[in-house]
């Protein structure tokens, strides 16, 4: 016996099945994506193949392997707001130089996610060894440091700036904060829970 379906119900239907297809089909739910700018919406469109991190190797972006989260720290350290993870680090060392590129950031930071890897945000990473002599800026921001390197991860030998953006992750610390207190490093021996690295003065111009 044939199922009779109203015309209304069937269009009601039709779109509760669209509107689930999509919800699911989506890499991330609609509240992880933040609104953008136009600028920043170009960004994220560009680096949308990056959802996959092999992909990421592929182009030389490298892991750093630790996934680190920030604790609050003391007057001598970078404020970061509201203590907030970072994520994995996967680098690529052939985007660092003195002027950073708006189209292409030299660090890629992934959330865990289970067993999996999910892009949550964009770096800009600059560090005094390039020969910066003033603060860089994108986007109207203004990087934050110069600050030592994010021991172990790296050296803390490696003072620099840095610029992050979540581009595909809300922050509700502000998109341009560098931790975010929704991103939770997992209880491994790969993890990195401390406090922020320490200011150093600026370079001489």
């Amino acid at each position: 016996m044939a199922l009779i379906v109203a015309p209304r119900l069937r269009y009601g239907l039709v779109m509760l099945l669209a509107t689930a297809w999509i919800a699911l089909s989506s890499p991330f739910a609609l509240s992880q994506a933040p609104a953008l700018s136009p600028e920043l919406e170009k960004v994220r469109a560009a680096l949308e193949k990056y959802q996959d991190p092999v992909m990421a190797v592929h182009d030389g972006y490298f892991s750093t392997l630790a996934c680190v989260e920030f604790i609050p720290g003391g007057p001598d350290r970078v404020q970061y707001g509201k203590p907030g993870g970072m994520g994995v680090h996967f680098l690529n060392p052939q985007l660092i130089g003195p002027v950073p590129d708006p189209a292409k950031p030299s660090v890629l930071l992934y959330e865990p996610v289970g067993d999996k890897l999910r892009l949550a945000a964009v770096e800009w990473f600059v560090p005094l060894a390039t020969g910066v002599k003033e603060r860089p800026k994108l986007f109207g921001q203004s990087f934050y440091g110069p600050m030592e390197g994010h021991h172990p991860v790296m050296p803390k030998e490696l003072h620099h700036y840095d610029l992050h953006v979540w581009l595909f992750k809300t922050n509700s610390s502000g998109m341009f904060n560098p931790t975010n207190p929704a991103v939770k490093c997992p209880k491994t021996g790969y993890s990195h829970v401390g406090p922020p690295p320490k200011l150093v003065p600026e370079p001489k111009p």
